[in-house]
């Protein structure tokens, strides 16, 4: 958490920086790197629901439960994600918060699964582990709504 902090920090001291998380799985994750960024920052939430995953392993269809309350123009913006996998849901949201001209809008994920995109060219900048292709629960990361309370991840099986 540091290490990406430190990174974080450098890249946009100086600046007007928005975090955006993706709720629910990341708000643990984004609490922890919030708190890594000593520079002035705000920070905002967005939900998502993905449909008819069962053929791909992700989503093939996005649909916005919640918008970030904070205009976004002239701010530059780093989604705070838990995982990204195939990234539908990623450039879904990007494509989206991009109408809105931010400053900058880049990417911070907890997770990363690159051997399973579906995106090309899915602009990751702030990667903290690339991890199997396995279901984790703990640090925010939930199954059917539980154990999202445990410190750790750790791997479930499902």
């Amino acid at each position: 958490m540091r290490e990406l902090g430190a990174n974080i920090t450098a890249d946009y001291a100086g600046r007007d920086l928005l975090l955006v998380a993706l709720l629910k799985a990341s708000f643990v994750f984004l609490a922890d790197l919030s708190r890594a960024i000593p520079i002035a920052h705000q920070v905002d939430f967005v939900e998502l629901a993905g449909y008819d995953g069962a053929a791909t392993g992700g989503h093939t269809s996005v649909r916005l439960l919640q918008d970030i309350a904070i205009p976004l123009a002239g701010l530059d913006v780093l989604l705070v994600e838990d995982v990204v996998d195939t990234g539908l849901t990623l450039n879904y949201l990007c494509k989206l918060l991009d109408l809105r001209q931010p400053a900058s809008l880049r990417v911070v994920t907890l997770l990363d699964r690159p051997y399973r995109r579906l995106v090309e060219n899915l602009p990751v900048d702030y990667v903290g582990f690339t991890v199997p292709d396995e279901f984790f629960v703990g640090y925010g990361f939930d199954l059917d709504e539980r154990w999202r309370n445990l410190p750790d991840l750790h791997f479930a099986k499902v």
